[in-house]
């Protein structure tokens, strides 16, 4: 059976619960077989309290946007039935999981906490073992991973969600194909070869040797890969 992963991530009211602090926005992107579907939920919510200046700054969502929105009791029981079973992969994941559980705490029936119905996988710490003494935000990893990041001008639970998996695949390997893209490794190579003739005066080719740190490196890389993969892999 396919392992169904969900990268979610929370906006919120502020940056602590226990002051009574509320998620306003969970969005959550699939994968399933490292494969991005296209499936998300987004899910804006009303905390029925005010938002701090400063969290208003990173996401821009305002209470009077929020008004007409359900609470976090209203879509709860919802909301448990889609990650029921899944792995949720968050960034920072004591903080969304924190507010998560605080909510789930308010409820008049117990519903326990998040890890209950599901497992939870953590990119920041994954980054941080991956890559000791650096920069691990989410910025610094789509920098590192060549992911386009551009157009985050404000934080979005769902749009982190959709940056999050690119950086989630390309940590753990690179994503095989996007969507329904036909698999092309497995296609039948028909194509004829073609040999080309080779110019006697063509200049020399220069060959630039890697140096021992970039050997050092790749092979490093190939390491953790491999580990990632469950796999040895080499070139």
């Amino acid at each position: 059976m396919s392992t169904r992963y969900l990268v979610l991530d929370t906006e919120t009211t502020g940056l602590e619960p226990r002051q009574g602090h509320k998620i306003i926005e969970i969005g959550c992107v699939e994968l399933i077989d490292r494969h991005i579907t296209g499936a998300t939920y987004q899910q804006y919510l009303n905390p029925e309290r005010d938002i701090d200046e400063g969290a208003l700054e990173v996401h821009g969502i305002e209470l009077s946007d929020l008004q007409d929105k359900p609470t976090f009791a209203q879509i709860a029981d919802d909301f448990i039935e889609y990650i029921r079973g899944a792995t949720l992969i968050i960034h920072n994941a004591a903080f969304d999981v924190g507010f998560l559980n605080h909510e789930l705490g308010l409820l008049e029936q117990g519903k326990g906490v998040i890890t209950d119905y599901c497992e939870v996988l953590d990119t920041l710490l994954l980054a941080r073992k991956m890559h000791p003494g650096q920069r691990n935000s989410l910025d610094a990893l789509c920098q590192r991973y060549f992911i386009v990041n551009e157009h985050r001008t404000l934080h979005g639970a769902l749009l982190d969600s959709e940056i999050l998996a690119e950086v989630y695949l390309g940590m753990t390997g690179g994503q095989l194909k996007l969507l329904d893209e036909p698999d092309l490794a497995d296609a039948e190579m028909t194509a004829p070869v073609i040999s080309l003739p080779v110019d006697p005066n063509r200049a020399p080719i220069k060959v630039i040797p890697a140096s021992t740190e970039e050997i050092t490196a790749h092979t490093e890389w190939l390491a953790k890969l491999s580990e990632s993969k469950g796999e040895d892999v080499s070139w």
